[in-house]
């Protein structure tokens, strides 16, 4: 007799997972037409997913903690527990079928409020301040601009006995509302009311993943990996907050990173900017012009080069993980899903904005 209640109570509920996975698909086909239409991303993203970010990031920003992560974490525990349920009471079936609708649904909502930025207008478009083919002259002219700009902020940072740099995370993250002031008046297109940054519970695991940052969409957070080397916190900082201004592009991004922090006139702010474009500026040159590379890095101060070292020792350390590898080749589809073809190998596009930038100012 209980059984059969049961069955009379759940039965005209039975056509809500159907309905549910209805709305999930015609969603997502929704964005698969729509996404190639650029006034209408452009007129989303405006009017739409940037406000409902914008005020989500408010909101989420009366906490000192990671809404993001407190929700996947509910997210996941809820999951195990309707599993097991399900497997107890012999509904396994249906419980995946509603686990498939959940999945399809957040699926449909991330693409509503994150993948229609890859097929809006970049910073690119709305700066004027476009990417071009790079020379070697210029490469080796922005890296040699690099490498004495990252000379000169290297003394104006705290260090320890060892000569590498020691600020606490908690202060350099408490100085990121401000950064981007003096970029704003010069793009205003990156004009933004900036609420902060969260630091991640689960930063090592951030680590292994190869991550040291993640902006929420969702929640309109930003939020940076405090276990990764502190050198490069507030570039990192500064990455996931232009990601906030509705830029999707890693690239455009990083670049933005890098500028805001290098003209914050925040010491702290300014070397990690200096430190992370020569980084990438580096890594391009040694590839083009192994020697020259070589005679630039050797200007470096000793403090550079320890930070560094620094910087790359921790990351060896997970080179070769199961979880990077995963995460690293997941990522890369989703970038590729989202219109963006050359995966992650769109990082290494930020060079040729800083050579452009570089040879504007020239």
């Amino acid at each position: 007799m209980r059984t059969m209640s049961r069955e009379r109570k759940t039965a005209p509920f039975r056509w809500l997972l159907p309905l549910w996975l209805s709305l999930d698909v015609c969603a997502i086909a929704a964005f698969a037409t729509c996404r190639g239409n650029r006034a209408l991303m452009n007129a989303w993203t405006g009017r739409v997913a940037g406000p409902l970010q914008a005020a989500l990031g408010r909101m989420c920003a009366r906490v000192p903690f990671s809404v993001m992560e407190a929700a996947i974490t509910a997210l996941v525990l809820c999951a195990a527990v309707r599993a097991v349920r399900g497997a107890v009471r012999g509904r396994f079936a249906v419980t995946l079928f509603g686990g498939v609708c959940a999945g399809l649904c957040l699926t449909a909502l991330f693409c509503w409020m994150w993948g229609v930025y890859y097929w809006s207008d970049g910073f690119q478009d709305k700066s004027g301040l476009y990417a071009v083919p790079v020379s070697a002259e210029q490469l080796r002219a922005t890296a040699e601009a690099f490498a004495a700009g990252l000379s000169r902020a290297a003394d104006a940072v705290p260090r320890d006995e060892y000569g590498a740099f020691a600020l606490s995370r908690t202060e350099i993250l408490a100085k990121a509302p401000r950064i981007y002031d003096n970029l704003e008046r010069a793009y205003p297109c990156l004009a933004f009311d900036d609420t902060g940054v969260k630091p991640m519970a689960y930063s090592r695991l951030m680590s292994r993943m190869d991550f040291t940052g993640f902006y929420c969409a969702c929640t309109g957070e930003a939020n940076v990996n405090v276990d990764s080397p502190a050198c490069l916190l507030a570039s990192t900082a500064a990455h996931e907050m232009a990601h906030q201004r509705g830029f999707a592009s890693e690239q455009e991004c990083n670049f933005l990173a890098v500028l805001a922090c290098v003209t914050s006139g925040e010491p702290v702010y300014a070397y990690s900017g200096w430190l992370m474009g020569w980084i990438y500026l580096g890594n391009a040159l040694y590839s083009a012009d192994p020697d020259t590379y070589a005679r630039i890095r050797d200007t470096l101060p000793a403090t550079v080069r320890t930070d560094l070292a620094r910087n790359n020792a921790y990351w060896d350390q997970f080179r070769n993980g199961v979880v990077r590898k995963a995460s690293t080749a997941a990522y890369d589809r989703i970038l590729k899903g989202y219109g963006d073809g050359r995966g992650m190998r769109s990082y290494g596009a930020v060079v040729d904005l800083l050579v452009a930038y570089h040879c504007a100012l020239r």
